[in-house]
């Protein structure tokens, strides 16, 4: 059943009263796919409960209660294809976000008998959800973000919890838990060799 969510809209940082505790959806929306050259504008956050906290990122800001959740070891940070989000965050604040759980990977280990792993795809699946993602390529850098926008943002993250629930049970299903865990893990390494200019397949391989 899709969701119609309570969203809250901050400047610059997260709100002190703003706690997060388990687990929390977190998703970033930006001025374009290279985190060297396009800016971080917008960071999504739920706790899988129908409210969606949009934190604009103002550039120039620090944003320490931001940076405290993301290396909050307490905290798992679910996203879906984290390596954009995380990598993100480690050029945007120079802090490595620990630890993560991506619903992308997770897709990928598991439902291999398709090759739809878009968020769109497992909620179409998995949730018979359908949502738009009209407003995917709208200017995230405008000083005021519409109504639309702000749905669409807050719809990225309102439903990970979930897949996150129905993922895990396929995981334990295909015995590729502990693999995911490791694909996870080595996410922090693999974003590392990107700054670093290394292409996807290396340092690995053999020429």
């Amino acid at each position: 059943m899709s969701i119609t969510p309570i969203i809250h809209f901050h400047r610059n940082d997260l709100p002190n009263t703003v706690k997060f505790t388990g687990s929390v959806a977190v998703d970033t929306e930006s001025m374009g796919l290279l985190p060297q050259r396009d800016r971080l504008c917008l960071v999504q956050l739920s706790a899988g409960d129908g409210v969606c906290h949009l934190v604009q990122i103002i550039p120039g800001v620090d944003c320490p209660n931001l940076k405290a959740l993301l290396k909050d070891q307490t905290v798992e940070k679910i996203f879906h294809f984290a390596p954009a989000d995380v990598a993100a965050f480690y050029v945007q604040f120079g802090v490595m976000t620990t630890p993560i759980y991506c619903t992308k990977i997770a897709s990928r280990l598991v439902r291999t008998y398709t090759s739809g792993h878009s968020l769109k795809d497992l909620l179409r699946e998995l949730l018979s959800i359908d949502v738009s993602k009209e407003q995917q390529t709208s200017d995230w850098g405008a000083e005021t973000l519409s109504e639309e926008q702000q749905a669409y943002a807050a719809t990225d993250v309102l439903y990970l919890h979930q897949l996150k629930a129905h993922l895990d049970l396929m995981l334990s299903r295909e015995k590729r838990t502990e693999l995911a865990r490791k694909c996870f893990d080595f996410l922090s390494t693999r974003i590392e060799l990107n700054q670093l200019g290394y292409e996807a397949r290396e340092p690995f391989t053999y020429k």
